[in-house]
């Protein structure tokens, strides 16, 4: 199975006042096309920076990553957004859902970034709402769902350009525990069936489950039993 994530020597620091503060330190590892990976550790140690690395929303302070065949910290500003919009799904906590559309129109957001047309952008829209099992909440605007719903409708709305990679910073983190175990099961499902990379980062040792790769990170170095720093990662059965 081929890599989609090659990280190498990744860094990542912040100015505070005069000091610098380090927040990865020279991470290096692979993820495999079609993994599901779980991103852990205490607050503090770095997941969230590595998930906005991961999905263009930051930038390094040193090392390289390539998603598939593009080194995405080369590309200037302009080529990154246009990367983001074909290539990575975005997935939080927060639903982030327009609160006067309905789920479609939320859904077919992404989509007004390319040239479909306004028939086809409906048309994918609905197609993902029903991978996720809400096409019959389609005209539904987000205050008329609950979260659980809401999650889905983002889930849709982060798959519908049909994405490499999908990034999901704590999916669940605002769910209770059964609409939480059906937003897991639903991203196991897009997983497993239909090939997606994942990568979500979670406090929640029971989400972990869901994945089939653990990462542990800690003060910004990669200290997971599923990895060693500069080895691919290994999928597990």
């Amino acid at each position: 199975m081929s890599n989609l994530v090659s990280i190498r020597d990744l860094c990542k620091r912040y100015e505070r006042g005069s000091q610098q503060v380090e927040v990865l330190r020279h991470i290096s590892l692979d993820i495999a096309q079609g993994s599901f990976v779980a991103l852990m550790g205490p607050s503090g140690s770095g997941k969230t920076t590595l998930l906005n690395l991961l999905g263009g929303l930051d930038s390094p302070s040193g090392g390289s990553i390539m998603i598939g065949p593009t080194r995405i910290d080369r590309l200037s500003e302009t080529g990154l957004a246009k990367w983001r919009a074909r290539s990575v799904g975005f997935v939080f906590q927060f639903y982030n859902l327009l609160p006067m559309l309905s789920a479609r129109k939320n859904v077919e957001v992404p989509l007004l970034l390319t040239r479909l047309s306004r028939r086809q952008r409906k048309a994918n829209a609905s197609v993902a709402l029903q991978l996720v099992g809400l096409a019959d909440r389609a005209d539904h605007k987000p205050t008329e769902l609950s979260g659980g719903q809401q999650q889905r409708v983002a889930i849709a709305r982060a798959i519908v350009s049909d994405p490499e990679l999908l990034v999901c910073d704590e999916p669940t983190g605002d769910l209770d525990r059964q609409s939480a175990t059906e937003v897991l099961g639903l991203l196991q499902q897009l997983n497993r069936e239909h090939g997606k990379t994942i990568v979500m980062v979670t406090h929640d040792p029971k989400a972990a489950e869901y994945a089939s790769i653990t990462l542990n990170l800690d003060k910004g170095n990669l200290v997971s039993e599923d990895a060693e720093v500069s080895q691919p990662v290994q999928r597990r059965a």
